[in-house]
């Protein structure tokens, strides 16, 4: 009843900048990341409201390689029909799903399982084994004849601790995998952001009292 989210969200996303220039002249569409450790399954990825992190992000050392030129754009999302792990009952429809998924993966007697796992000394930023479990929840839905999630949604608490002592980490964030790209209305340049510009009064502007 409440999946269906009634607003949109603005989402930010790093790229090379030929890629986020073709994006938004649409010459292109938005490829989908297919790899086994994504946090939120397959899908095309936005830091929610927050373009300060993708630019973070896409200047990341690892990020070189296949980024010549740094660049961020942003998008206007509907979230439509979504898993949102910030819901208790998505949270309940996510463990139903690991249980089915173990379950099965017992029964068909394989050696390994998937696991999340720590790089350069953080922990799970390597996410095989919730990518498989998302995955698992499209699957469970296809099989029930059930409207499949057009996107997926969840906060994430990453980096070292603010402060000493912190409940709060300096890569908090939130994450939005869009697996309906119907659901990403447009793209925008982010504005850098300028002098607060609200209008003087009329009466301001003629120099009259308002009395």
């Amino acid at each position: 009843m409440y999946q269906c989210a009634p607003s949109f969200v603005l989402g930010f996303h790093g790229c090379d900048r030929k890629t986020g220039e073709d994006l938004l002249s649409n010459k292109t569409v938005h490829e989908f990341s297919k790899n086994k450790y994504d946090w939120l399954g397959s899908g095309v990825y936005f830091w929610e409201n927050d373009p300060s992190r993708a630019e973070a992000w896409v200047n990341e050392p690892h990020n070189k390689k296949k980024i010549k030129e740094p660049f961020v754009i942003g998008a206007v999302i509907d979230l439509r029909r979504c898993l949102n792990l910030l819901q208790i009952d998505a949270l309940l429809e996510l463990k139903t799903a690991y249980n089915f998924f173990r379950d099965r993966h017992t029964d068909a007697g394989y050696d390994t399982f998937p696991e999340n796992k720590p790089i350069n000394g953080e922990e799970k930023l390597i996410r095989h084994l919730d990518c498989a479990v998302i995955e698992m929840v499209h699957v469970l839905k296809k099989a029930l004849k059930k409207e499949p999630y057009d996107t997926i949604r969840g906060v994430f608490f990453e980096g070292k601790d603010l402060y000493e002592g912190a409940g709060f980490r300096e890569k908090n964030h939130i994450q939005i995998c869009v697996r309906n790209r119907n659901c990403i209305k447009g793209y925008f340049l982010p504005r850098a952001k300028g002098p607060d510009s609200y209008p003087d009064s009329l009466l301001q502007e003629l120099n009259l009292s308002a009395s």
